[in-house]
């Protein structure tokens, strides 16, 4: 990923919402960048100092239906309330500046461990510290060079993974399964955040690996219907 700034607000004790929105509103304005994109699930916004923002000369307001968020290039971004979904677009994309206001600590957990941002709290602030991820086993070379391939692919295409690269990987799953069989989601996760691969392809990738290991089968197109790498 890109050196970008990132943060996060949290919910402290004795906090509040709009006190936690007024931090992440603060923190991005003091990032220096390029203009401000703000994102939230409804057009309508209840905070007001959100709406200060928004009502600002040349900042951008997007509601998640209708927009698809990851091309922030030479912006800063406000990730207001994200779900596992929009958090995705703010995950390996390059920005000059990231800023998330959390809502479900669920959510957001996976999220904080890999992009290592400053929390926000209240009186207070958490510094990104050292990466402490679990350790994850290494991947057998073939499947690992198959995610190496699969990445560089993805890095190449503004909206991420393309179907026909999907449709590989799913028909590779389904011809070849004794390679797969000893291989974890959590490994195939890790190992696709660290080639830096954008959230939703993460969910992708992994999720097919889920699908196989539960018994489940893929719908092919004819082209890659028998394909497998070599």
């Amino acid at each position: 990923m890109p050196d970008v700034p990132v943060a996060i607000s949290r919910l402290g004790e004795d906090d509040s919402r709009e006190a936690q929105n007024l931090r992440a509103v603060k923190w991005l304005l003091s990032q220096p960048g390029g203009p401000v994109v703000v994102v939230t699930p409804q057009r309508a916004v209840e905070s007001a100092s959100i709406a200060r923002l928004i009502a600002q000369p040349g900042v951008q307001h997007h509601a998640w239906r209708g927009h698809h968020g990851g091309y922030y290039s030479g912006h800063r971004v406000l990730q207001a309330w994200p779900d596992r979904k929009h958090l995705n677009d703010v995950w390996n994309v390059d920005a000059d500046a990231i800023a998330v206001i959390e809502w479900s600590v669920d959510e957001t957990a996976e999220w904080i461990s890999h992009m290592n941002p400053v929390q926000l709290l209240p009186g207070n602030r958490i510094e990104p510290s050292s990466p402490q991820r679990p350790a994850v086993a290494p991947l057998p070379e073939d499947v690992d060079a198959i995610l190496r391939h699969i990445a560089a692919m993805a890095a190449g295409y503004s909206a991420g993974l393309k179907w026909n690269e999907e449709d590989k990987l799913k028909a590779d799953m389904m011809n070849r399964p004794d390679r797969w069989v000893s291989v974890t989601v959590e490994q195939i996760r890790a190992r696709c955040h660290d080639l830096g691969m954008r959230g939703e392809d993460v969910d992708t990738i992994s999720g097919y690996l889920q699908r196989r290991k539960e018994g489940r089968r893929f719908n092919v197109g004819s082209s890659y219907r028998t394909f497998h790498f070599n």
